[in-house]
């Protein structure tokens, strides 16, 4: 088939379970270690993976008593990592909120020059009041809000980072001419929220724009994503959702004049392995059982919800009562919706959903094969393009998929045995954006 799988990997801190941390063997400070991210890097290169994305919540989450709560900045581990790696890209996260857009510009483009065009940038908006105090923002505007804001913001960084043509570069060191001035070009931007005079001090990405990734997924999150992101990182618990979701974001894309078969969507997925379903399940338990009673799997669903964890009783069905958004939550409204949904249709008790959800995303707990099949059942059927892999536990998890579950996948058919281009934007099989003042140049030449 000419169809192939992508793969993002979330490597946040020890993992994504909150008691990766006492994993035996794992340092307790293991999301601090430079060499503990380094080691997940090589694992996620050796499978050909497609990037590694860096999470990022700038405030010190509550619970820290338990188990971390802390992140080493995305885009400086981002930025020490590209030492040691070669091929896979590198995303960071960035707040559109928290950020002013000409020095965040700046350093991801910067990033993606020391990569040699390995970068993207993980585009989000702020939800997280104490966030946005550290910041000095005393109150975070409404969510409409925050994605105009998010909007203009990264229509003014395309325009920062196309504000060099790739041919601006003269470089002749024997007339001492440097660049083509009338190929640098001022932004001149003044727009509801932003005003930027422009150019960047950095010259085009040599891929032509760092990737736009985006995981938003509220309705608001939907309509900014179908309009500008390249890779859409998503919450799917089920196939139907996750086929809905993307016909609705090209349908979308393609009536704004966008061509929605070129952004990748990679919905969140956490896979455990064993050698049987029995053993993957019961390693999934083992580190469910792992967690403090004021961290148990009820009440990070409650949490998710909303609601009160006495609410909510293991075998039963989730009460309809709590599928409807309760007013004034503060958190994503994707999460809340996926599981929400996802309970009410397949009716499951609740027990079973915590054996199915973590974090906002599927769990598939089983044997490589049986892994393999799900994620080729929703390749085919789902219209996604692959899977962010968020691995419950750092770096055993991931070295599990990559030499348990990719190999069985290049079996298939379904992913490459090893890279075949330099860039992100190779990887991921996304054309080159034009330069916006470059068309423009053309343009007033033609008239």
């Amino acid at each position: 088939m000419s169809r192939r799988l992508r793969f993002f990997v979330n490597i946040g801190s020890a993992g994504y379970h909150r008691a990766a941390w006492l994993e035996p063997g794992l340092p307790a400070d293991a999301f601090i270690r430079l060499d503990h991210y380094r080691r997940v890097a090589e694992i996620a290169e050796r499978g050909a993976l497609d990037g590694l994305l860096f999470p990022d919540i700038p405030v010190q989450q509550p619970g820290i008593a338990r188990a971390p709560a802390a992140t080493l900045d995305p885009i400086l581990l981002a930025a020490a990592l590209s030492v040691s790696t070669e091929r896979i890209g590198l995303v960071p996260t960035a707040s559109t909120s928290l950020n002013l857009p000409y020095n965040l510009a700046r350093r991801i483009l910067s990033l993606d020059h020391a990569t040699g065009g390995r970068a993207g940038w993980n585009a989000v908006t702020t939800f997280e009041p104490n966030a946005a105090r550290n910041f000095g923002i005393r109150q975070l505007p409404e969510r409409d809000e925050r994605y105009r804001r998010a909007a203009e913001y990264v229509e003014l960084t395309e325009k920062l980072w196309d504000s060099w043509e790739a041919d601006a570069i003269i470089g002749d060191q024997e007339s001492g001419r440097f660049a083509d001035p009338e190929r640098v070009h001022a932004v001149r931007h003044r727009g509801e929220f932003y005003s930027v005079a422009g150019p960047l001090n950095v010259t085009r990405s040599p891929q032509g724009r760092p990737v736009l990734v985006q995981a938003g997924a509220s309705p608001q999150g939907r309509a900014f994503a179908a309009a500008h992101a390249e890779v859409i990182y998503t919450t799917q618990l089920s196939l139907s959702a996750a086929r809905e979701f993307t016909e609705e974001i090209r349908a979308t894309a393609t009536y704004s004049g966008r061509d929605g078969d070129a952004i990748r969507i990679l919905p969140g997925l956490i896979p455990v392995l064993g050698a049987t379903e029995a053993e993957a399940r019961d390693r999934f338990d083992e580190l469910q059982a792992r967690l403090h009673p004021d961290s148990s799997p009820v009440r990070e669903l409650a949490a998710w919800l909303g609601y009160p964890d006495a609410e909510i009783d293991l075998d039963a069905p989730l009460p309809r009562r709590l599928t409807v958004l309760p007013e004034g939550r503060i958190g994503p409204q994707g999460f809340f919706n996926s599981l929400t949904r996802y309970a009410t249709e397949t009716g499951y008790p609740v027990r079973r959903l915590l054996t199915e959800f973590l974090g906002g995303h599927r769990v598939v707990a089983g044997t490589p094969k049986s892994v393999a099949d799900h994620i080729e059942l929703w390749f085919r059927n789902a219209g996604i393009d692959g899977f962010t892999i968020i691995p419950a536990v750092l770096p055993s998890h991931l070295e599990d998929f990559v030499d348990q579950v990719v190999p069985e996948l290049r079996r298939r058919g379904l992913f490459r045995h090893e890279y075949e281009h330099e860039t992100l934007r190779g990887h991921l099989g996304l054309p080159e954006p034009a330069n916006s003042f470059a068309r423009e140049t053309v343009s007033t030449t033609r008239k």
